[in-house]
């Protein structure tokens, strides 16, 4: 019994001892105290001479303390034993490459090669060693001849990495197509990988040469695949009239009754300002689908779209649209999107809040899921807000709130619960609500929360009577009814006479805002100026640089201005919500390559 109990002792310390020194032998040679790793390597490999790890560990150190003789009589001994893994061949003939001996180093690389005829399996082991050390044409001839030898085998993936390194783009792109169209990786995974070689130009070589690529295999094969990956193409050039034709043609050769992938590339449309375009998309689903929940979303979409710009008559025309839409698909669950946008209209574009509110109560009799009445109390509560209503429209934020506590819905009822106490100048119970919110899961949520925080504490400490702060509840809330001209006239009044004080920045922001929805470009540049210029260091500089990177780029066509602005951001503010907009849409107008 003390024998056994003797021996269980010794195999646990000797287990102990060889973690120990493996643990030691990576840390000093991660350290770069290769000598101490070195001791540590002899002994384990001295105790274990098959673990090709320990091997591998040795010349490692032997040969960051140019010690190439002995690596090189070490690894002479290793390649002569008959169970030695053949990429020790490779790392004999680097460190004949390290001394320079390119002749004895080609001599090993190619009876590495010569491996895989023996065993197509040692394919994948060889080729990814060759890679290591950037050897790739070695690299290719074992992947290559091991698919040769081995059509089970497929290397195809690591082949595309390899033409991609050596600048073989037409090459690299046959093989990421090859593995999607074999389906031996998923599609995602490889369009991740082209994304690294093309751009947002579609003058771009590599761009040009993808469309090319994708073109000749849709005239040898047609396969709907290609029309697909066409499209993603055009979509990733902002080229979405492309991108339409290629999912015209998709659904017409597939028959298909899903307009899954028409909807989200209307969806992507829209936002990116090509309205032609996404108004063609959704007239087209209009046209072909006889699905009533489809069909409806995308009229729901074009009224949208006509919103835009709609003005005067065209309103009109607008209001009889959703009245015929409503007649046609009925008061009920499935059209509930539809009766809160007819509200929406009635209330912020017809300025007719009263059959809003009573159309809305009635929809609220309907059978609805939590969520659906969720969203119902939600649009409920912002026409009574419009109507300053506050106390009704706490009460439906607030029973959103609880119902849907840990949703961002819910997080998004408690906003709306401190913004309505803002308007309402309930400072107090506007700032409780915010100090939650600072915390929220919605990043988005969790910044608008913040800063309208800072509004209210900064500006009750410096001014106990909150005149200023009053003023700019007032004008933020027309602002909110849409009567934007006379929001800008009150933020005036605070510029002129609150001069100094800190909610200037504050007024110059969202005056800003609005003169930019009133397309008076000049005035908020000059708005957005005043905040860098004046308050570099406040709160809210990095959404005065933003603003003014957003400005240039797209309403001013200034390139060069909306890069200083956004440069500002990426050196001076990272901790800045807009930092990793800014930094990309800084990389984008460079020219750099976007992942």
């Amino acid at each position: 019994m003390r024998w056994i109990v003797s021996s269980i002792c010794s195999l646990f310390f000797l287990g102990t001892s060889f973690a120990q020194d493996d643990f030691l032998a990576k840390q000093y040679f991660n350290d770069g105290a290769f000598e101490k790793a070195l001791v540590f390597y002899e002994k384990l490999v001295k105790q274990h001479p098959r673990r090709t790890d320990y091997s591998e560990g040795l010349v490692a150190c032997y040969q960051q303390l140019e010690r190439y003789e002995d690596a090189q009589a070490f690894l002479l001994e290793k390649v002569m034993q008959p169970y030695a893994f053949p990429t020790f061949l490779i790392e004999l003939g680097y460190n004949y490459t390290l001394q320079q001996q390119s002749e004895n180093a080609g001599e090993y690389y190619k009876r590495a090669i010569d491996k895989v005829t023996e065993n197509p399996n040692f394919g994948y082991a060889i080729g990814y060693r060759f890679q290591k050390y950037a050897l790739l044409d070695e690299a290719i001839a074992a992947y290559t001849k091991a698919m040769t030898l081995n059509p089970d085998l497929n290397y195809d993936f690591q082949l595309a990495r390899i033409y991609g390194e050596k600048g073989e783009i037409e090459k690299m792109y046959q093989a990421y197509l090859k593995l999607i169209y074999e389906g031996k990786t998923s599609r995602s995974n490889v369009l991740r990988n082209l994304e690294d070689f093309i751009t947002e130009n579609p003058e771009n070589q590599n761009n040009q040469l993808l469309r090319k690529t994708l073109l000749q295999n849709a005239q040898k094969d047609p396969n709907v695949m290609w029309n697909e990956l066409l499209s993603w193409l055009y979509v990733r050039q902002s080229q979405f009239k492309n991108a339409f034709a290629q999912e015209k043609a998709i659904f017409k050769r597939t028959g298909q009754s899903n307009f899954d992938r028409l909807i989200n590339l209307g969806q992507i449309t829209l936002p990116e300002g090509d309205i032609e375009t996404a108004t063609s998309i959704f007239e087209f689903i209009v046209e072909n689908t006889t699905q009533p929940v489809t069909k409806l979303d995308a009229e729901l979409r074009l009224v949208e779209i006509a919103l835009l710009e709609a003005r005067g008559k065209s309103l009109s025309i607008i209001e009889k649209k959703f009245e015929q839409l409503l007649e046609t698909y009925g008061y009920n669950a499935n059209t509930l999107r539809l009766q809160i946008a007819y509200a929406n209209f009635l209330t912020f574009k017809r300025e007719n809040p009263k059959p809003a509110i009573t159309l809305l109560k009635n929809s609220a009799t309907q059978p609805l899921g939590r969520f659906g009445m969720a969203y119902l109390k939600m649009a409920l509560g912002d026409i009574l807000v419009y109507e300053k209503r506050f106390n009704e429209a706490l009460i439906y934020f607030s029973q959103v709130q609880k119902s849907l506590k840990n949703d961002v819905l819910g997080q998004d009822a408690r906003y709306k619960v401190a913004q309505t106490s803002f308007y309402k100048g309930d400072f107090d119970w506007a700032l409780t609500q915010l100090k939650v919110l600072r915390s929220s899961t919605s990043q988005l949520i969790a910044n608008d929360a913040m800063q309208l925080s800072l509004l209210i504490s900064d500006n009750s400490l410096e001014d106990s009577t909150q005149t200023a702060l009053k003023k700019y509840a007032r004008a933020d809330l027309l602002a909110y009814q849409n009567k934007k001209k006379e929001a800008i006239t009150i933020f005036d009044d605070i510029l002129q006479n609150h001069k100094g004080e800190k909610i200037e920045d504050e007024a110059l922001l969202r005056q800003g805002k609005l003169l930019e929805e009133q397309k008076k470009f000049k005035e908020a540049e000059l708005n957005y100026l005043k905040i860098v210029e004046f308050y570099p260091s406040d709160i809210l500089a990095d959404d005065a640089h933003f603003a003014l990177g957003q400005l240039y780029e797209h309403a001013l066509q200034e390139s060069e201005k909306a890069k200083y602005h956004y440069e500002k951001i990426i050196y001076n503010y990272q901790d800045s919500y807009y930092f990793p907009q800014a930094r990309k849409n800084f990389r984008k107008l460079r020219g750099d390559f976007l992942n």
